[in-house]
Protein backbone atom coordinates (compact mmCIF):
# COMPACT_ATOMS: atom_id res chain seq x y z
CA UNK A 1 0.00 0.00 0.00
CA UNK A 2 1.60 3.32 -1.02
CA UNK A 3 1.69 6.49 1.10
CA UNK A 4 -1.19 8.04 -0.89
CA UNK A 5 -3.60 5.26 0.09
CA UNK A 6 -2.40 4.82 3.67
CA UNK A 7 -4.71 6.55 6.19
CA UNK A 8 -2.85 9.45 7.75
CA UNK A 9 -1.93 9.43 11.39
CA UNK A 10 -3.04 12.24 13.69
CA UNK A 11 -0.98 14.90 15.47
CA UNK A 12 -1.79 14.91 19.19
CA UNK A 13 -0.94 17.96 21.30
CA UNK A 14 -0.18 16.48 24.71
CA UNK A 15 -0.12 18.77 27.79
CA UNK A 16 2.30 18.01 30.60
CA UNK A 17 2.38 18.96 34.26
CA UNK A 18 3.51 22.44 35.35
CA UNK A 19 5.90 21.01 37.93
CA UNK A 20 6.95 17.85 39.70
CA UNK A 21 3.48 16.73 40.78
CA UNK A 22 2.13 13.32 39.83
CA UNK A 23 0.83 13.54 36.23
CA UNK A 24 -2.51 11.87 36.83
CA UNK A 25 -3.28 14.32 39.65
CA UNK A 26 -3.70 17.11 37.10
CA UNK A 27 -4.06 15.29 33.75
CA UNK A 28 -7.05 13.27 32.49
CA UNK A 29 -6.73 9.53 31.94
CA UNK A 30 -7.16 10.11 28.18
CA UNK A 31 -3.56 11.37 28.05
CA UNK A 32 -2.32 8.08 29.48
CA UNK A 33 -4.23 6.17 26.81
CA UNK A 34 -2.82 8.34 24.01
CA UNK A 35 0.77 8.07 25.25
CA UNK A 36 0.50 4.30 25.55
CA UNK A 37 -0.55 4.16 21.89
CA UNK A 38 2.07 6.52 20.41
CA UNK A 39 5.75 5.82 19.70
CA UNK A 40 6.54 8.95 17.64
CA UNK A 41 7.06 12.25 19.46
CA UNK A 42 8.07 15.84 18.79
CA UNK A 43 9.34 17.30 22.06
CA UNK A 44 10.91 20.46 23.46
CA UNK A 45 13.34 18.57 25.68
CA UNK A 46 14.06 14.87 25.15
CA UNK A 47 15.19 14.10 28.70
CA UNK A 48 12.16 15.63 30.43
CA UNK A 49 9.78 14.20 27.79
CA UNK A 50 11.10 10.68 28.34
CA UNK A 51 10.77 11.15 32.09
CA UNK A 52 7.17 12.34 31.66
CA UNK A 53 6.29 9.41 29.37
CA UNK A 54 7.83 6.97 31.85
CA UNK A 55 5.80 8.45 34.72
CA UNK A 56 2.59 8.17 32.70
CA UNK A 57 3.33 4.69 31.28
CA UNK A 58 6.11 2.93 33.25
CA UNK A 59 5.95 -0.24 31.14
CA UNK A 60 6.25 1.53 27.79
CA UNK A 61 9.46 0.61 25.95
CA UNK A 62 11.75 3.65 25.90
CA UNK A 63 14.11 2.25 23.22
CA UNK A 64 11.17 1.99 20.79
CA UNK A 65 10.37 5.69 21.04
CA UNK A 66 11.17 7.87 18.01
CA UNK A 67 11.85 11.38 19.28
CA UNK A 68 12.48 14.62 17.38
CA UNK A 69 13.46 17.78 19.28
CA UNK A 70 11.64 21.04 18.57
CA UNK A 71 13.10 24.12 20.26
CA UNK A 72 14.50 27.53 19.32
CA UNK A 73 17.54 25.87 17.72
CA UNK A 74 15.53 23.60 15.39
CA UNK A 75 15.96 24.44 11.70
CA UNK A 76 12.66 25.32 10.02
CA UNK A 77 13.58 23.04 7.11
CA UNK A 78 13.52 20.03 9.46
CA UNK A 79 9.93 20.50 10.64
CA UNK A 80 8.15 18.82 7.71
CA UNK A 81 10.21 15.66 8.24
CA UNK A 82 8.93 15.45 11.83
CA UNK A 83 5.46 14.77 10.41
CA UNK A 84 6.54 12.03 8.01
CA UNK A 85 5.26 9.29 10.38
CA UNK A 86 1.75 10.80 10.09
CA UNK A 87 1.93 10.44 6.30
CA UNK A 88 2.90 6.80 6.83
CA UNK A 89 -0.11 6.16 9.06
CA UNK A 90 1.41 6.62 12.52
CA UNK A 91 0.11 9.00 15.20
CA UNK A 92 2.58 11.60 16.50
CA UNK A 93 2.54 13.38 19.87
CA UNK A 94 3.84 16.88 20.63
CA UNK A 95 5.11 17.46 24.18
CA UNK A 96 6.50 20.76 25.49
CA UNK A 97 8.56 21.32 28.63
CA UNK A 98 5.52 22.25 30.75
CA UNK A 99 1.86 22.90 30.15
CA UNK A 100 0.26 23.02 26.70
CA UNK A 101 2.20 22.82 23.42
CA UNK A 102 1.89 25.90 21.25
CA UNK A 103 0.85 28.17 24.14
CA UNK A 104 3.95 30.15 25.18
CA UNK A 105 5.86 27.01 24.15
CA UNK A 106 7.03 25.48 20.86
CA UNK A 107 4.53 23.62 18.71
CA UNK A 108 2.65 26.15 16.60
CA UNK A 109 4.98 25.87 13.59
CA UNK A 110 4.66 22.11 13.27
CA UNK A 111 0.89 22.34 13.84
CA UNK A 112 0.62 24.83 10.97
CA UNK A 113 2.45 22.41 8.67
CA UNK A 114 0.10 19.61 9.79
CA UNK A 115 -2.89 21.71 8.69
CA UNK A 116 -1.23 22.40 5.35
CA UNK A 117 -0.81 18.65 4.84
CA UNK A 118 -4.37 17.82 5.92
CA UNK A 119 -3.16 15.98 9.02
CA UNK A 120 -5.78 16.01 11.76
CA UNK A 121 -4.63 17.95 14.84
CA UNK A 122 -6.02 16.76 18.18
CA UNK A 123 -5.55 19.06 21.24
CA UNK A 124 -5.81 17.23 24.56
CA UNK A 125 -7.04 18.69 27.84
CA UNK A 126 -4.42 19.72 30.37
CA UNK A 127 -3.16 22.58 32.55
CA UNK A 128 -2.34 25.97 31.01
CA UNK A 129 -0.79 28.29 33.59
CA UNK A 130 -2.04 31.29 31.59
CA UNK A 131 -5.68 30.19 31.67
CA UNK A 132 -5.55 28.96 35.27
CA UNK A 133 -4.04 32.26 36.44
CA UNK A 134 -6.74 34.26 34.64
CA UNK A 135 -9.47 32.03 36.08
CA UNK A 136 -8.20 32.67 39.61
CA UNK A 137 -7.38 36.36 39.19
CA UNK A 138 -10.85 37.87 39.42
CA UNK A 139 -9.88 40.11 36.49
CA UNK A 140 -11.62 40.37 33.12
CA UNK A 141 -11.87 36.91 31.57
CA UNK A 142 -14.18 38.15 28.79
CA UNK A 143 -11.56 40.38 27.18
CA UNK A 144 -7.88 39.65 27.67
CA UNK A 145 -4.55 39.49 25.81
CA UNK A 146 -1.46 37.36 26.34
CA UNK A 147 1.68 39.38 25.60
CA UNK A 148 4.42 36.82 26.22
CA UNK A 149 7.70 38.25 27.52
CA UNK A 150 8.25 41.97 28.00
CA UNK A 151 11.49 43.56 26.69
CA UNK A 152 14.62 42.94 28.77
CA UNK A 153 16.12 46.42 28.35
CA UNK A 154 14.91 48.65 31.20
CA UNK A 155 13.68 51.66 29.22
CA UNK A 156 11.82 49.53 26.70
CA UNK A 157 10.34 47.39 29.45
CA UNK A 158 9.08 50.41 31.40
CA UNK A 159 7.53 51.77 28.21
CA UNK A 160 5.85 48.39 27.57
CA UNK A 161 4.44 48.26 31.10
CA UNK A 162 2.88 51.72 30.76
CA UNK A 163 1.58 50.89 27.29
CA UNK A 164 -0.12 47.71 28.53
CA UNK A 165 -1.66 49.59 31.45
CA UNK A 166 -3.03 52.23 29.06
CA UNK A 167 -4.42 49.57 26.74
CA UNK A 168 -6.04 47.81 29.69
CA UNK A 169 -7.81 51.00 30.75
CA UNK A 170 -8.90 51.98 27.25
CA UNK A 171 -10.10 48.51 26.21
CA UNK A 172 -11.18 47.18 29.61
CA UNK A 173 -8.85 44.31 28.77
CA UNK A 174 -6.79 42.15 31.14
CA UNK A 175 -3.13 42.12 30.07
CA UNK A 176 -1.22 38.89 30.75
CA UNK A 177 2.55 38.44 30.52
CA UNK A 178 5.38 36.25 31.80
CA UNK A 179 9.06 36.45 32.65
CA UNK A 180 12.01 34.11 32.93
CA UNK A 181 11.74 32.91 36.55
CA UNK A 182 15.09 34.29 37.74
CA UNK A 183 14.05 37.78 36.55
CA UNK A 184 10.65 37.73 38.29
CA UNK A 185 11.64 39.85 41.28
CA UNK A 186 13.13 42.55 39.04
CA UNK A 187 10.01 42.66 36.88
CA UNK A 188 7.77 42.79 39.94
CA UNK A 189 9.72 45.78 41.29
CA UNK A 190 9.41 47.56 37.94
CA UNK A 191 5.66 46.89 37.85
CA UNK A 192 5.25 48.56 41.24
CA UNK A 193 7.39 51.47 40.07
CA UNK A 194 5.59 52.10 36.77
CA UNK A 195 1.95 51.16 37.34
CA UNK A 196 -0.67 53.45 38.85
CA UNK A 197 -1.52 52.78 42.48
CA UNK A 198 -5.12 51.80 41.65
CA UNK A 199 -4.23 49.31 38.92
CA UNK A 200 -5.08 45.73 39.85
CA UNK A 201 -2.17 43.31 39.66
CA UNK A 202 -2.44 39.53 39.88
CA UNK A 203 0.66 37.48 40.64
CA UNK A 204 0.23 33.72 40.16
CA UNK A 205 3.15 31.36 40.65
CA UNK A 206 3.77 27.63 41.10
CA UNK A 207 0.29 26.93 39.75
CA UNK A 208 -1.01 23.40 40.59
CA UNK A 209 1.97 22.78 42.91
CA UNK A 210 1.96 22.50 46.69
CA UNK A 211 3.58 25.97 46.86
CA UNK A 212 0.92 27.58 44.63
CA UNK A 213 0.44 31.30 45.27
CA UNK A 214 -2.21 33.42 43.53
CA UNK A 215 -3.13 36.91 44.72
CA UNK A 216 -4.79 39.96 43.16
CA UNK A 217 -4.70 43.38 44.75
CA UNK A 218 -4.02 47.01 43.90
CA UNK A 219 -0.49 48.16 43.20
CA UNK A 220 -0.78 50.36 46.29
CA UNK A 221 -1.39 47.29 48.45
CA UNK A 222 1.35 45.30 46.71
CA UNK A 223 3.78 48.02 47.79
CA UNK A 224 3.01 47.07 51.38
CA UNK A 225 3.60 43.36 50.71
CA UNK A 226 6.69 41.17 50.61
CA UNK A 227 6.93 38.26 48.19
CA UNK A 228 9.80 36.14 46.86
CA UNK A 229 9.23 35.14 43.22
CA UNK A 230 12.79 34.19 42.38
CA UNK A 231 12.99 31.09 40.16
CA UNK A 232 9.26 30.39 40.59
CA UNK A 233 7.30 30.07 37.31
CA UNK A 234 4.91 33.01 37.40
CA UNK A 235 2.12 34.71 35.47
CA UNK A 236 1.45 38.45 35.82
CA UNK A 237 -1.91 40.05 34.96
CA UNK A 238 -2.83 43.73 35.14
CA UNK A 239 -6.13 45.51 34.76
CA UNK A 240 -6.42 49.27 35.03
Amino acid sequence: MDSNSTPKGKLYLIPTTLGENEPLEVLPISIKRVIEAIDYYIVENEKSARRFIKKISPRKSQPKLHIEVLNKYTEAEALPTFLQPCLEGFNVGVISEAGCPGIADPGADVVRIAHQRNIQVVPLVGPSSIVLALMASGLNGQNFAFNGYLPIEAAQRNKAIKSLEKKSVESLQSQIFIETPYRNDKLFAELLKNLSNNTQLCVACDITLATEYIRTQSVMNWKKSTIDLNKRPAIFIIQG
